[in-house]
């Protein structure tokens, strides 16, 4: 007998347009769509053409109207500031209403982009909700990336205006976002109208006369403006990411498909539904952030929680547990670092049975391959289902998961369980032939995806073919490896590109390695993702000095850790740079990173028949002995 689950994906797969149709008759639409999907001009698949829609009404207005105005939409806990804020659906209707009419009066029209280089505060969601109201396109940029990528950014999009915020915060530190923003715009060629400046009381900002505008006396000042009805196919977000070339990759999502899938995953992946409480700790710079904590939770009429903190250190490994306790939050999605660092702090569970989470029913882990020993670990403690599931930014909602809603699948622990409806997912190898079960392989799905991915790449259609449909033509290639098993169990284990993940953060090694290639000392370099118990990955990186220097490992080490912090950011957690005699290489001259990787995991390898001498591993394998 088929399950919920099996029924639902065959249907989707069968019929995409039949079942998607239904889906998006659960959201507002002020003018109906003619066409469910447009595949005329493959690769470029439309959904919902024809249709107008509005991102922020279905978030906002369309629940303040059916009575759920006095419910809370937005929770931001903030163990930093040690602040707490609450906005009921019609209090945030009413702050996002106002800032709208703020960026309108500055010359804000549908179409325009807008950065918003925020930390984990409620004028980031805010902002982004303005600017879904009136029809702009919003790029959120992590708070903690370096002046020269917030530059390559801001001449990507070229916005109309900035929003910023005078610093974020870390747990023992305060950092300044503004002279990195003033920086940004000196090294970028595109120059934006105006910026708008959220001055926080722990750091005040310095303004730029003529160019700089106060964002509290701004709003205060503005007229409320209400919703743009904009085309279905409109773009509602870019978001960068990063990829194996300097320039980093705009993720277009729009404003339709966007709204459909994400309002169907909040039920049927999630098992939440209006008026549940639902966290995802992450942040508004990320994909997840912008997902799921902005508009999925509350399209679907949720509580929404913007945790400004750490899982562990502020103060205690017991800090999620208090927010779910004190919210009585019902599903927590994190990336399993943060509870491999609980983990590490509390391994008995001691600050975890200080609270009561009887609300709480299902822990969702992503970002990264969860590990089955942490998946164990947190089932044990928490004696909730704790899911293991899979995406990327470019999809922005999950390829691969157990789908409470739709009937839960027995757990294996290591897989992120089956394929979601709507996702065609193959195992296949480097000749586009599916493997057998059991068999690593590169996964891709079958071509179109469903609502919700990405459409293209910002200004760069041939850049979204190259990158992601060129090597096995009518699929989209994830670049991760992985394998099905006898029961369909998808299995992701690694990439196969320098992506790699730190925390659930992806950054690329290749970045990295130019950085380290800038230093007047270095010769060659290579970056690799090593694996680290508690990030998932950390970037560990070799360099071979040029013929003459004379300065060794320990003064030159801390200038490139340096160099990666000053232009990667603090984010990319790069601490460890080797001084080695040569790097391993192919007669081609290929450098063998991927045997790199295996040596600084200690699992076993084959020396490459095409390497051009074996006895530069051993040197290497020293190397790391002598770092460990």
């Amino acid at each position: 007998m088929s399950t919920t689950y099996e029924q639902a994906y065959v249907h989707s797969l069968t019929n995409p347009e039949e079942f998607w149709a239904q889906k998006a008759e659960e959201v507002h639409w002020y003018k109906r769509w003619h066409t469910v999907l447009d595949d005329s001009l493959p690769p470029f698949y439309r959904w919902f053409v024809g249709g107008k829609i509005n991102s922020c009404y279905n978030a906002l207005d369309l629940h303040v109207e059916n009575g759920r105005g006095e419910q809370l939409a937005l929770v931001y806990d903030s163990p930093v500031t040690n602040s707490v804020r609450t906005f009921t659906y019609r209090e945030l209707l009413e702050r996002v209403a106002r800032f709208a009419g703020a960026l309108a009066a500055q010359g804000v029209q549908r179409g325009d982009r807008v950065i918003i280089y925020m930390p984990m505060v409620p004028e980031a969601a805010i902002a982004m909700l303005a600017c879904a109201r009136i029809g702009a396109i919003h790029s959120v940029v992590f708070g903690g990336f370096a002046a020269n990528e917030l530059a390559t950014r801001i001449d990507d999009a070229r916005p109309k205006l900035i929003l910023a915020a005078s610093c974020g915060i870390e747990v023992d530190r305060i950092v300044p976002y503004k002279p990195l923003l003033d920086q940004a715009i000196e090294l970028a060629e595109t120059k934006p109208e105006r910026c708008i400046i959220l001055q926080r009381p722990q750091a005040q900002a310095e303004m730029v006369a003529r160019r700089d505008l106060d964002w509290t006396e701004l709003a205060a000042a503005a007229q409320p403006v209400d919703c743009v009805p904009v085309a279905a196919t409109d773009p509602l977000y870019i978001l960068y990411t990063s990829g194996t070339t300097g320039m980093p990759k705009g993720v277009v999502r729009d404003n339709g498909g966007h709204l459909v899938a994400l309002k169907w995953s909040m039920k049927n992946i999630y098992g939440v539904d209006g008026g549940d409480v639902y966290w995802a700790a992450s942040d508004v710079g990320w994909v997840v952030g912008h997902s799921y904590i902005v508009y999925a939770p509350l399209f679907i009429g949720c509580t929404s929680i913007l945790y400004e903190g750490k899982p562990v250190g502020t103060p205690d490994p017991g800090a999620f547990w208090r927010v779910i306790s004190q919210y009585g939050v019902n599903a927590l999605f994190t990336a399993p670092t943060a509870f491999r660092a609980i983990k590490r702090e509390d391994p008995n569970g001691d600050f975890l049975r200080k609270y009561d989470l009887d609300t709480f029913r299902t822990l969702f882990l992503a970002g990264e391959r969860c590990d089955p020993d942490t998946l164990l670990w947190a089932r044990e403690q928490l004696q909730v289902p704790v899911i293991d599931h899979w995406w990327q930014t470019e999809t922005g909602w999950p390829i691969g998961a157990n789908c409470i809603g739709l009937g839960m699948l027995p757990v294996k622990p290591g897989s992120c369980t089956k394929p979601v409806p709507g996702y065609d997912v193959r195992v296949l190898d480097d000749d586009g032939t599916e493997v057998e079960a059991n068999q690593i392989g590169n996964i891709a799905v079958k071509m179109p995806l469903p609502p919700g991915c990405l459409l293209t790449l910002w200004n760069n259609d041939d850049g979204f073919q190259e990158a992601y449909l060129s090597q096995y033509p009518g699929y989209y290639l994830t670049a991760d490896a992985g394998f099905k098993d006898e029961d369909g169990y998808l299995s992701i284990m690694s990439r196969t590109d320098d992506i790699i993940n730190v925390a659930g953060h992806r950054l690329s090694t290749g970045a990295m390695e130019e950085v380290l290639a800038d230093h007047p000392d270095v010769a060659e370099c290579a970056v690799i993702g090593a694996a680290d118990d508690l990030k998932g990955q950390l970037p560990l990186g070799f360099v071979v000095l040029k013929a003459g220097v004379a300065r060794g490992h320990e003064a030159i080490a801390p200038e490139l850790i340096q160099m990666v912090r000053a232009k990667i950011g603090p984010v990319a957690s790069f601490k460890t740079a080797l001084v080695v005699e040569r790097l391993p290489k192919t007669r081609s001259g290929k450098i063998l990173r991927g045997t790199m990787k295996k040596i600084a995991d200690g699992e076993e390898y084959r020396t490459p028949a095409t390497i051009d001498d074996p006895e530069i591993l051993r040197e290497i394998e020293a190397s790391l002995a002598d770092l460990s």
